[in-house]
């Protein structure tokens, strides 16, 4: 601590070292991450490039930190979640990105390039249903230079963020519709066309969230599936998804640990002829990989 109040950097790094400790009897995951991110927020660069800290530092870092142990999501205090390559705006009353559905992203935009490299004049078509923050559309969008691409949102507020996610990183390339993304309607004019579908629906069972910040901060709308065991909407999705791929396009959807079987029985009985179940980093079933 320097005489004016400042920190020097080891006090500034000891005050984070604390902030972790703190972060970690709250019952934060990721305590030491955490406290590190908010200091970093809060200072505008790394903390390793940074010699100290003015004493105003203090307070409003420990504000933060107050936040983030009353278990507000890291991404809702500092207005910002990352996806991919993105940063995306992180607003109220949208779904917060989580990094298992980088590897959904990741199965369709894999998809999604072979189908480029088959040497498809117009590029591949992919369709994201329920989007969300369109997160996932404007990865494909800017992984897929040649893509065309089509997102569906039914809430207002996450339909407004997918419209501004998407023409932030890929401006008038991502069709964004607001629309219910089981209804035949929704798309109608694509049936049979698309290469790839690629949809985090809601999926959640009823009653099955435990983590607290999801249950206070991320919308109802985006968590349950329907139904005792969440599989609803995402039944209805296959159907949907079904319809408007072309022949040997792909599916891919994101699920609950316990649902990989019931989809995969789901594909097949709506005329998919090959379905599989795909994997997150931890290991865990994530994931319907279905070929129409």
């Amino acid at each position: 601590m320097k005489d004016d109040g400042a920190l020097d950097r080891y006090a500034l790094r000891r005050l984070v070292r604390e902030a972790g400790e703190r972060l970690k009897v709250a019952g934060v995951a990721s305590p030491e991450h955490d406290a590190r991110a908010l200091a970093e927020w809060l200072l505008g660069r790394p903390l390793l490039l940074v010699d100290g800290a003015g004493p105003e530092f203090i307070e409003q870092y420990r504000a933060l930190v107050e936040r983030r142990a009353a278990r507000e999501p890291l991404q809702r205090i500092t207005g910002r979640m990352f996806f991919r390559s993105l940063e995306l705006e992180c607003r109220p009353g949208v779904f917060i990105v989580r990094p298992e559905t980088e590897v959904v992203a990741g199965a369709a935009i894999e998809a999604a390039l072979a189908r480029e490299r088959g040497g498809v004049a117009s590029g591949p078509l992919v369709v994201d249903l329920c989007a969300g923050s369109g997160a996932i559309a404007a990865a494909v969008a800017v992984e897929v230079p040649t893509a065309r691409v089509a997102a569906v949102e039914l809430a207002d507020e996450a339909c407004a963020a997918a419209v501004d996610t998407c023409e932030r990183y890929a401006p008038g390339r991502v069709r964004v519709v607001q629309a219910d993304a089981a209804a035949p309607s929704t798309l109608a004019e694509l049936d049979g066309s698309v290469d790839v579908v690629v949809t985090n629906p809601p999926y959640v069972p009823a009653g099955a969230i435990e983590d607290v910040e999801t249950a206070s901060y991320d919308p109802r709308l985006a968590l349950f599936g329907g139904g005792d065991d969440g599989l609803d909407l995402p039944v209805a999705l296959v159907r949907r998804a079904g319809a408007l791929l072309r022949d040997d396009g792909l599916l891919v959807m994101e699920h609950d640990a316990g649902q990989g079987r019931a989809l995969r029985e789901a594909a097949l009985a709506g005329g998919f002829h090959e379905a599989s179940t795909g994997q997150d980093l931890t290991g865990r079933d994530r994931f319907l990989r279905a070929v129409r």
